[in-house]
């Protein structure tokens, strides 16, 4: 029994050996259909837009870097008062590739990724990306917890046990 490969739902495969020696800006957009399903995926109400504006440069002999941004057009729904909200959000993204079996050096090569048959798919490494900076307790801006520990509004504020020991001192 042949092992069916997921479906992804933003592919944008870049083969590194036509990536020039300069290196290449890659700029990504996903239609209505991949923001669709990528929503489904990340668990939010909706995508309304999703770029990546991308270098990609050979690395190591064989491997690739890739630097830029993601931008984020999207809906999620406030954990404080479970009201949609729309933000937009831009992602730095950073990630290496190495071919399979390379020798790892040290740490920054050790978060390298392997290379697919000669391929990354750009599409998934903004997917990837932008699902692990996601906010997991999304709040709408301004909303907090009243009263909560980490309130920073003046119902926060417990005085100190010391206050009594300063008045005491005073008199």
């Amino acid at each position: 029994m042949k092992k069916r490969m997921p479906q992804l739902e933003f592919s944008r495969p870049l083969q590194v050996d036509r990536v020039p020696k300069l290196g290449s800006t890659e700029k990504l957009s996903a239609d209505p259909e991949e923001l669709k399903a990528l929503a489904r995926r990340f668990k939010i109400p909706a995508l309304h837009a999703l770029t990546a504006e991308i270098r990609a440069t050979p690395w190591r002999g064989g491997g690739m870097k890739l630097e830029g941004h993601i931008t984020a057009d999207m809906e999620q729904v406030s954990v404080v008062s479970l009201e949609p909200f729309r933000e937009t959000v831009s992602v730095p993204l950073a990630r290496y590739f190495l071919p399979h079996g390379a020798v790892v050096d040290n740490e920054q090569e050790d978060d390298a990724d392997p290379i697919d048959n000669g391929w990354i798919d750009l599409g998934e490494v903004v997917a990837e990306t932008l699902a692990l900076d996601l906010d997991p307790y999304p709040r709408k801006p301004g909303e907090a917890f009243p009263g909560h520990v980490e309130d920073d509004g003046e119902d926060a504020k417990v005085p100190s046990p010391f206050a009594a020991l300063a008045a005491k001192k005073d008199t």
